[in-house]
């Protein structure tokens, strides 16, 4: 536990800029996100408690809002809003109305009629008896919604971070996939704090509020506008990247943007910004389809597999290669330029020990142990063609305990014994350090996997030189190359830019 408690501390004072940096982001996210819920539910709240035939169904509205699968509802704003903090302020919005709206009919409908009747007595209007007479009595009922929608909003927000809007998730996520502690740690224990200090805040503008009217209020509404206005005011002027690389998750993608990045600013004076850690593959596509990244690194056997669904794509790699990049431009009219030399395909791999034990070398050796043993797939992996969704029919039998995973969960279960064989990338630098033994497939069920930038025609047609500079990679980084570099990322915790920066010195494309 020593040991534990000492890497997570050094991780800290490492990434002391990174934890700041995104917990400010997490604190803005969530502040924009609760003051639009607020503005939007508080008001309707209070006219439903005046028109009662539809309170019902407005309230049901927002309760069908919240039961919506947050990685659901943000996958699937990409195409409509792009990526970055605008859908995931649109989520988090929707996803905090329902407790806001709910609590403020409520207050306000409890509020005893012969206080209302009173109120009138004395002269006021509806207008002036919501305002001092029954909005203070529901405060409390109100105040107790806004905090559960904060809280709620601040754990969502962690999920923020594949559709690139930051926060705190973006450690979260980055220890997922390195199946890293500290990390996990050093996003999760802030988010948690995060919301304890917010319910502290609004409960104690509850507690003064019933003192003071409705000045705690005010104060507490302007340090969250000053929170979110002052850092725009002061980056106001500020010129974007003209190119954007993204990238999906995990530790290869970030290495080949940054390559990107590299290369293209060294050539050429354009700017280029990395968003990597966009989450599974339809993430980053959509982005690519929405404008909202100009270029990212794709493979052959994901475009004719996924992207176009082709059942007869080609196990040669340079055939895949052309079904993919006369595939992609016919349909998007992306342009999938030249490939390089590793090819990353899928696997599905064991611990080393336990398949020498049962004499387990191929994947259709599987059939052997199909009853007894476990597995846990990534959820695209499922649900691929070149996957395990075209399993049965290729290799002609069923696993029999199929669990869906994250891909960085998979390495843990093994490790802990839940299950005997997760997909892999022939990459991954956890095969080797995990000592698992990545299963022959003897019936090709995995295409090639060449990896190669995807990016936009219209992109090319306003800097045509970019095709140039990354076609300077085709041809180049092996496997064990591609391996060694995701090691130094994933395992030893080196910056992705530094790394890539290296290599491009190391292949003579970069001036030291």
């Amino acid at each position: 536990m020593s040991g534990f408690l000492s890497d997570f501390y050094n991780l800290f004072i490492q990434r002391q800029d990174m934890l700041w940096q995104a917990l400010w982001e997490h604190l803005q996210l969530s502040i924009i996100s609760l003051l639009i819920a607020v503005v939007i539910a508080v008001p309707v709240g209070i006219l439903l408690t005046r028109k009662d035939s539809i309170a019902e169904v407005i309230i049901g509205i927002a309760a069908v809002l919240q039961t919506i699968p947050s990685l659901a509802l943000l996958g699937f704003m990409i195409l409509f809003v792009g990526i970055g903090t605008t859908p995931a302020i649109i989520a988090l919005t929707a996803y905090a109305l329902l407790p806001i709206l709910r609590n403020t009919y409520t207050g306000i409908k409890e509020v005893n009629p012969a206080i209302r009747e009173a109120a009138r007595g004395m002269g006021m209007n509806s207008l002036r008896s919501l305002i001092k007479v029954e909005l203070p009595i529901a405060l409390p009922t109100v105040m107790a919604g806004i905090r559960t929608s904060m809280v709620l909003i601040v754990g969502t927000a962690t999920l923020a971070a594949l559709i690139g809007a930051g926060g705190l998730g973006d450690l979260i996520m980055t220890g997922i996939q390195r199946s890293n502690n500290e990390y996990i740690l050093l996003g999760a224990i802030p988010a948690a704090l995060l919301a304890l200090l917010f319910d502290g805040i609004l409960r104690l503008t509850e507690r003064l509020s019933k003192r003071n009217s409705y000045k705690p209020v005010v104060a507490v509404i302007g340090l969250s506008l000053a929170i979110i206005f002052v850092p725009l005011l002061a980056g106001r002027g500020a010129v974007g990247p003209d190119l954007v690389v993204g990238g999906k998750m995990g530790a290869e993608p970030e290495i080949v943007g940054n390559m990107y990045k590299h290369l293209i600013e060294e050539q050429t004076d354009l700017t280029v910004q990395v968003q990597g850690n966009l989450g599974a593959t339809d993430f980053v596509f959509n982005a690519l389809r929405v404008g909202d990244i100009d270029v990212y690194p794709e493979f052959s056997g994901t475009i004719v597999g996924e992207l176009l669904a082709l059942d007869d794509f080609s196990y040669d790699p340079d055939e895949a290669y052309q079904q993919a990049k006369e595939g992609i431009y016919d349909e998007y009219q992306f342009r999938f330029l030249e490939p390089m030399l590793y090819n990353n395909t899928y696997a599905i791999a064991v611990p080393r020990e336990l398949a020498e034990e049962q004499g387990i070398e191929t994947i259709s050796d599987l059939n052997s142990v199909k009853g007894d043993w476990s597995f846990g797939f990534s959820f695209e992996f499922i649900d691929r063609q070149d996957g395990y969704a075209g399993f049965p029919e290729r290799y002609g039998f069923e696993l029999g305990n199929v669990t869906s995973l994250d891909v960085s969960a998979g390495f843990r279960a093994i490790e802990s014994g839940d299950i005997e064989g997760t997909d892999v990338f022939s990459t991954d630098p956890q095969i080797v350090e995990n000592d698992l033994l990545v299963l022959e497939d003897d019936e090709n069920l995995f295409p090639p996997y060449q990896g190669a930038p995807l990016i936009r025609e219209e992109t090319l047609e306003t800097y045509p030189e970019v095709e140039d500079i990354l076609n300077q990679l085709a041809g180049k980084i092996s496997e064990e190359d591609i391996q060694e570099l995701n090691y130094l990322v994933d395992i030893e915790d080196e910056n992705p830019s530094d790394v890539a920066r290296d290599y491009l010195v190391e292949l003579g494309l970069l001036d030291e």
